[in-house]
């Protein structure tokens, strides 16, 4: 069995070596921690499962994690400045004190996420489930939020000059 073959067994999924990247990973549940920063951070993970892991403190910038289940996941200061998280799943994920900084995140799912001093500046939300996010004190200046629902999501001292807000929308009302 060549080594190519033993991590597609092991991963359950397809593996695409270019540099070295995962596509189609099904899961890094029951992984060390450190093996999934470290396949995550070496390249692509498109649609893996990394429900609840824990990604604190790491840089994570330029990372491509399209269509990846991160719900619940603990990313807090995490650097993901330019990632790729377009309908991404992070649904309850703690991004507190997070940076964002020109990251797509199209149609990704970030329900209940604790965004809290997070810096989005730039960053393209466009329709993505911002339902109960919190963003207190969060950078969104530059952000497209176009096609987003703010109505129920915290947006207290969070910056939002330059940004493009979803039709009919106005902070504070």
């Amino acid at each position: 069995m060549t080594t190519t073959r033993i991590w597609t067994s092991l991963l359950g999924g397809s593996l695409a070596l270019t540099g070295f990247a995962i596509a189609s990973c099904s899961s890094f549940q029951g992984a060390a921690p450190e093996d999934a920063i470290s396949k995550v951070t070496s390249g692509e993970c498109l649609e893996c499962e990394l429900t609840g892991a824990n990604f604190s403190g790491q840089s994570l910038k330029a990372v491509k994690l399209n269509r990846s289940n991160l719900s619940a996941a603990q990313l807090s200061g995490v650097d993901l400045s330019e990632a790729l998280l377009d309908s991404a799943n992070l649904q309850g994920a703690d991004l507190s004190q997070a940076i964002l900084t020109k990251a797509a995140l199209t149609n990704a799912n970030l329900e209940n996420s604790n965004l809290t001093g997070a810096d989005l500046s730039g960053a393209y939300l466009r329709g993505a489930n911002l339902a109960g996010t919190d963003f207190t004190e969060a950078n969104l200046s530059g952000a497209n939020l176009t096609n987003t629902n703010l109505e129920t999501a915290i947006l207290d001292g969070a910056v939002l000059e330059g940004a493009t807000l979803p039709e009919g929308f106005v902070p504070g009302e």
